[in-house]
């Protein structure tokens, strides 16, 4: 926000990480693809200029997550979400704040996709969850879906 000062609740990190809640409409365009962290803080520290890859498996990549599409992490199921992600740092946000974050993430790409296919790929599978259980992510596919047309619609969802 200035100099040397960060408002942390735009962080990405924050975002798709710590906050719990909805994600604040004016930021979701911001978190491009971006569905946990990002590392850009990383990327810019001076002092990791220093750092050496660590041989660690700790830190590691798991099950070729660096490799999977959206699509595919979006129609994962709960309990496949449990098996994946079991003993890692992913698994401390939780399958909705996951789902809620790709939502996020695909609302983006279908903005973006210039591919007819691509695109009816995306909203299918959207769709798919646009009557999930969980209020937060039906807001949050609504308002991916609304990214079809470059829409900046109100998609916030009245709790029943």
């Amino acid at each position: 926000i200035a100099p040397y000062q960060l408002d942390a609740r735009r962080c990405i990190s924050y975002l798709t990480i710590e906050h719990a809640g909805s994600i604040p409409e004016d930021l979701r365009p911001l978190l491009g693809n971006r569905i946990y962290g990002c590392d850009d803080c990383q990327l810019v520290c001076p002092w990791n200029k220093y750092a050496q890859p660590t041989t660690l498996i700790d830190f590691s990549v798991r099950h070729q997550l660096d490799r999977q599409q959206l699509l595919t992490l979006f129609a994962w199921s709960e309990e496949n979400f449990h098996h994946q992600f079991s003993g890692s740092a992913i698994h401390r946000i939780g399958y909705i704040r996951w789902l809620r974050n790709l939502a996020v993430a695909l609302g983006n790409a279908l903005r973006v996709e210039k591919e007819a296919k691509q695109r009816q790929e995306i909203e299918i599978a959207l769709q798919a969850r646009a009557t999930d259980a969980s209020i937060i992510v039906r807001e949050h596919v609504l308002w991916a879906l609304s990214q079809k047309n470059g829409q900046a619609n109100n998609t916030t969802v009245a709790k029943k």
